[in-house]
């Protein structure tokens, strides 16, 4: 016969996601990388698949309903950005270009091509 636990396991790190770090540049920073603001003004659906290539996703996600979004939510949490799902949803829905833009922006900074 196996002995009863009698204490629950202490808090670990795993099963935590702690996200306290922001964007490296605002919605509205689109002149501190003139060829993303150039590429998403002229051909923004060319500045989305770009952008999920730029970051090892496939070309066509940019293509598909909430497929920005979804990678939103991913680069945030892979990077340890704030924030919800429900506002990557807004933020791509509401403000699409410009978060395109700073999506492109911060994989460029991240891989240090700026």
């Amino acid at each position: 016969m196996s002995n009863p636990v009698i204490t629950q396991p202490g808090a670990g790190s795993y099963g935590t996601n702690v996200q306290t770090g922001e964007w490296s540049t605002g919605l509205c920073s689109c002149c501190s990388d003139l060829l993303v603001c150039a590429l998403g003004c002229i051909c923004p659906i060319a500045l989305s698949c770009y952008t999920a290539n730029k970051y090892g996703e496939n070309v066509c996600l940019a293509c598909v309903p909430g497929g920005m979004a979804a990678m939103r939510t991913h680069m945030r949490l892979t990077y340890g950005i704030q924030g919800t799902i429900c506002n990557d949803a807004l933020m791509t829905c509401c403000c699409g270009i410009f978060e395109t833009c700073r999506m492109a922006r911060e994989i460029r900074i991240r891989n240090g091509e700026t």
